[in-house]
């Protein structure tokens, strides 16, 4: 019984570290945003469309004419 009793305090105490390891992380994350955050500009930029794809895979090696359809490409 002494072993179960001993497990579980050990759980217990490995799940308030984690938290509290999480805790630290998160308020160091926040300062550093905070302090960042005088410095920071928003720029947005415009990238190239991408182009149009295909709505199916294309198999390897598949050549098609400029003439053929979907029919025949598939087939």
């Amino acid at each position: 019984m002494f072993a179960v009793y001993a497990a579980e305090q050990q759980y217990h105490h490995d799940i308030w570290t984690r938290d509290r390891e999480h805790q630290i992380l998160a308020s160091i994350r926040d300062r550093e945003l905070a302090a960042l955050a005088p410095h920071r500009t928003t720029r947005v930029v415009a990238g190239a469309a991408r182009p149009q794809r295909a709505a199916w895979a294309r198999p390897i090696g598949l050549r098609t004419s400029q003439d053929c359809n979907t029919a025949c490409a598939v087939a």
